[in-house]
């Protein structure tokens, strides 16, 4: 599932350099969505790229349903009902929800996604959520003085009919309500003016959607010389921490785990943005549980980054370089009996994990215990596939 973050900033929030900050600030964290007013969403538009969802106005005059207004920029991404109406009490829920003028604007046809904004106030707002889902791509739900209870009712009984949005008001609310039931709600709305909230929601979101690896070890059976080869260094656009790396390999079922250049070094100076990958057959682990060879990756693509434990996150190539260097043929098996080889750099900069912790390449030994990533499976262009393929 693949988590979003949108943040609130309609008239409620103040005056338009109050509403402007939140989007800005919006924009900065790399949030996904801002609810707006239908009446700011041209401004929201010249501030930056960010999908715009408007609350609407009323429906004879509202520009989300002028079908001739071919305007990009007033229209928004998707409309929103039951601001100063049914949703938020402002209206009384009707007893049936067929005379229902907020649902009755959202089965409109319309050129946009449509969605419902729905303060939980009782057991029929629940239900009124309920109603709303089936008709909208995306249901927003405000708690009031409720627990968690009503949010695992909902992602219960509409988690897939719809985008499940959570308020909240802080980053902590945030974690809860992506952890929710354990499948958690699809997105979350904040209604925070302080940028951090915004920035850490937007952080949650991202350590939500990406995968923990079950790491390994395997024990070292040989470390060779094997002469020189046409060696990758990617170095990225961000900084790794100490126990960082990325996982690489001549065999895709088995990566090692290679830190990158953050220890300091009596040889050269540190490199904290770079892993020194190995030799341009070699398979580094993409997001999304796909590979790439090293030959193929060039500036602007992703690559993961892994640490110790077996976290992930995304990094961005700034650069590659490829040169003419000696390498060592390094030979592991795993507890299973399975061999897995790759080819690193001859040089006291290029480290790998073993039990000892952190040790140079030049320094490995037969019986060393060295961390990797090992799965049971093949893969056909980057994708893992159920097929036999040898590799040796």
């Amino acid at each position: 599932m693949t988590r979003a973050v949108w943040v609130k900033a309609d008239d409620s929030v103040g005056d338009w350099e109050a509403r402007r900050d939140r989007v800005t600030a919006a924009l900065e964290a790399g949030a996904d969505w801002v609810l707006v007013d239908e009446a700011d969403v041209e401004r929201v538009r010249e501030l930056g790229e960010i999908n715009v969802a408007a609350f609407r106005t009323d429906g004879d005059v509202s520009l989300i349903d002028d079908a001739e207004d071919e305007s990009q920029t007033a229209r928004p991404d998707a409309a929103i009902v039951g601001k100063n109406g049914e949703g938020d009490g402002t209206v009384d829920l009707p007893g049936d929800f067929s005379g229902s003028a907020d649902l009755s604007t959202l089965r409109r046809d319309r050129p946009v996604a449509g969605g419902a904004y729905v303060r939980i106030l009782d057991e029929g707002y629940e239900a009124f959520a309920e109603a709303a889902a089936r008709d909208g791509e995306y249901t927003i739900v405000i708690g009031e003085d409720w627990t968690i209870i009503p949010l695992e009712n909902l992602i219960a009984r509409i988690g897939e009919e719809t985008d499940l949005i959570a308020g909240v008001t802080s980053a902590a609310d945030a974690r809860t309500a992506f952890e929710t039931l354990e499948l958690g709600a699809d997105a979350v709305l904040i209604d925070s003016d302080d940028p951090t909230e915004i920035r850490r929601t937007v952080e949650i979101r991202d350590e939500s959607d990406r995968e923990s690896l079950d790491l390994e070890w395997a024990t070292v059976t040989s470390v060779e010389q094997i002469g020189s080869a046409d060696r990758v260094c990617v170095d990225t656009g961000s900084l790794f921490g100490d126990d960082e790396g990325m996982l690489v390999g001549s065999m895709s079922r088995g990566l090692v785990f290679v830190h990158a250049e953050t220890a300091d070094s009596p040889y050269v100076e540190s490199r904290p943005f770079r892993v020194n990958a190995g030799a341009v057959h070699a398979y580094v682990r993409t997001p999304g549980g796909r590979t790439k060879y090293l030959s193929e990756l060039q500036s602007g693509d992703q690559v993961q980054v892994v640490d110790r434990s077996g976290k992930t996150r995304e990094s961005i190539v700034g650069r590659v370089k490829i040169e003419r260097r000696p390498m060592f043929r390094v030979a592991v098996e795993t507890e299973g009996g399975d061999r897995i080889e790759t080819l690193l750099q001859n040089a006291e900069t290029v480290s790998v994990a073993t039990r000892d912790g952190r040790t140079a390449v030049t320094e490995l030994a037969v019986g060393d215990e060295l961390l990797l990533y090992h799965e049971e499976t093949a893969r056909h262009f980057g994708e893992p596939v159920d097929e036999q393929i040898i590799e040796k």
